[in-house]
């Protein structure tokens, strides 16, 4: 993602004709879209992507999990909590 913000920024200030990204050549502005292609390519050949996801969906389901015991008083029962 950072890549694609820096590639985005380097677009606009060539194309605006900003500062010293004004001389650089096309190439080295638009090089981090390739970096961010070649990134998504690897987190995904990786499992990256994959582990992100799960690890999401397992902090949402422990949250959920959390939220109804809290609404039927059984969470925290032994350190102190709802009686």
């Amino acid at each position: 993602m950072w890549f694609l913000g820096l590639g985005l920024l380097g677009v606009a200030l060539k194309w605006l004709e900003v500062g010293v990204v004004a001389s650089w050549s096309w190439w080295v502005v638009l090089a981090p879209f390739a970096l961010a292609a070649a990134w998504w390519a690897f987190a995904d050949w990786s499992g990256y992507t994959k582990r992100k996801v799960i690890e999401k969906e397992e902090a949402r389901k422990q949250a959920r999990i959390e939220r109804q015991q809290s609404r039927l008083g059984t969470l925290n029962r032994r350190s102190g909590g709802r009686r």
